[in-house]
């Protein structure tokens, strides 16, 4: 017989799955069944996250600037693979008791901080914006509370761990800006010294003397050309006074064009009245009366010898100028040589200046930053500074992400309907029966002039009546197991069991 494309209308397909519905109830209950033994027993990996929060500084950076300049994302992969550590993971398993089931104790330490450190992931958010702005903490295992704890132990841990390295950062620059400080403290001093040892070796041959050196220089040529014309004065007068000396001896007079003892005497208390016993011109003048009076001492002439030479006071005063010449002379090769010495103590100087500022800028730089690191140090202690926040705490997971629920009771379903609907399709696609009219007629190629009703006796109506009882006894248990094992997939087992519980007591 060929077989010809029938179209099938609805009621042939409601006819065909009433008649062959055992062949889909059944594989439908035992899917439920089996799905929910799936959704009972098999293993559940729960999933629990934190959501933390990267908050600038509360204190604005205009005023209080953070020495902690190292990157979020740096700063959060090294605490990551600090909270990843062996030490910090087995401290978490032991407080927490974890892999303390019976399938556990012959686990060795490290397989389980290996295990724990596969199921930890640390995600980075970045912004587009402001850059790196939060972070999440996942972790997955099979106790839904130990997941929750373990979460929230790794936040903590990142929010004290986030603290104490910005504090211990914060604190180490202040430390080392410290011993920075101190060393260059030691070098200005050694400095600062040396200019000073430097002033006090070259004093009088300083560039800020050069004026006052000059100054004298110039007077005391003055000096020296007044001595020598006073001299060369005293020399003509004597000379000229040779022959009335005795005459000037008995009236007891002297020319009074040349100062004398008496006159330096007078000039130097009117000086004292001006000026120290340190000035140039007071001790000048103390040194040719000194002279003056020991070379009057020394002189014992006779009044023959007045006739014949010049007087003693002549004598003295030219002596003196003499002595006043030369010491002039030597005080003023001292000061040439003081101002010949000015332009190479200049130079110098200015090497020490330069190396004095030098040192100074960097102490007054550090010293700055020094008082800078202090405030942020204290900052960091007193969390005003950059810090982390727990936004999304971790929760109790109630759903497992292992296996997936959803993807369960999705193929659960459809081999349900699947394999029943397989099994029917297959059946009437081999069945060669012929149970329509049109089927008849379209075999034989005549048309139907008549058709007989089946005779329904008793027996065939109660069997009837007990497929239709057994049909929805079993619809009912179909409904029951599907309605169980979707609050299983939706809710969780033990919400189910609870909801069922409470059913079974109301």
């Amino acid at each position: 017989m060929e077989k010809t494309a029938v179209q099938i209308r609805p009621e042939q397909i409601i006819e065909i799955v009433f008649r062959r519905r055992w062949f889909l109830i059944i594989p439908f209950c035992l899917s439920m069944i089996a799905g929910l033994y799936l959704a009972v027993h098999l293993p559940k990996i729960y999933e629990s996250s934190t959501l933390i929060l990267v908050e600038e500084q509360r204190v604005p950076s205009d005023y209080v600037q953070s020495i902690v300049s190292t990157d979020i994302d740096n700063r959060i992969n090294t605490i990551s693979q600090q909270i990843l550590s062996r030490t910090n993971l087995e401290s978490i398993i032991k407080k927490l008791n974890l892999f303390s089931g019976p399938e556990n104790e012959n686990m060795l330490i490290e397989d389980k901080v290996a295990s724990m450190r596969k199921r930890i992931n640390i995600e980075v958010t970045q912004s587009r914006r402001q850059g790196t702005e939060s972070f999440t903490i996942t972790f997955r295992g099979k106790d839904p509370e130990k997941v929750r704890d373990v979460v929230n132990s790794l936040a903590s841990y990142f929010i004290d761990e986030n603290l104490r390295v910005r504090e211990a950062h914060a604190m180490g620059t202040s430390e080392f800006l410290e011993g920075e400080l101190i060393q260059m403290r030691e070098k200005l001093e050694v400095v600062e010294e040396k200019m000073k040892n430097y002033r006090k070796k070259y004093m009088g041959e300083l560039p800020e003397q050069l004026d006052s050196n000059l100054r004298i220089l110039d007077r005391i040529q003055e000096q020296i050309a007044d001595a020598k014309n006073r001299l060369v004065l005293i020399e003509n007068q004597s000379v000229t006074n040779a022959g009335g000396a005795a005459q000037q001896s008995s009236s007891g007079s002297r020319p009074n064009r040349v100062r004398s003892i008496q006159d330096l005497r007078n000039e130097l208390a009117d000086l004292r009245t001006k000026y120290t016993e340190r000035h140039p011109d007071i001790i000048k003048l103390k040194k040719q009366i000194a002279i003056m009076s020991k070379q009057k001492q020394s002189l014992t002439s006779s009044e023959e010898e007045l006739s014949t030479i010049p007087s003693t006071d002549e004598i003295f005063q030219i002596r003196s100028l003499k002595s006043e010449i030369v010491e002039l002379k030597r005080q003023a090769d001292v000061y040439k040589k003081r101002v010949e010495n000015t332009p190479k103590r200049e130079q110098e100087l200015m090497s020490l200046n330069r190396d004095y500022q030098n040192i100074q800028e960097s102490y007054n730089s550090l010293l700055s930053r020094k008082l800078e690191a202090e405030i942020s140090v204290n900052m960091e202690q007193k969390q005003k500074g950059e810090r982390f926040r727990v936004i999304d705490s971790a929760k109790l997971p109630v759903r497992p992400v292992e296996p997936d629920m959803r993807k369960l009771f999705m193929f659960v379903l459809a081999a349900g309907l699947g394999i029943g609907g397989g099994i029917i399709f297959l059946l009437e696609y081999l069945d060669p029966s012929l149970r329509q009219v049109e089927d008849i007629e379209r075999y034989v190629g005549n048309p139907v002039l008549a058709t007989i009703p089946q005779i329904r006796y008793p027996e065939i109506l109660m069997k009837e009546r007990l497929h239709k009882i057994l049909t929805g006894l079993s619809l009912c248990i179909s409904l029951i197991l599907f309605i169980t094992f979707t609050t299983v997939i939706f809710m969780g087992h033990e919400n189910t069991v609870g909801i069922i519980g409470a059913l079974l007591h109301g």
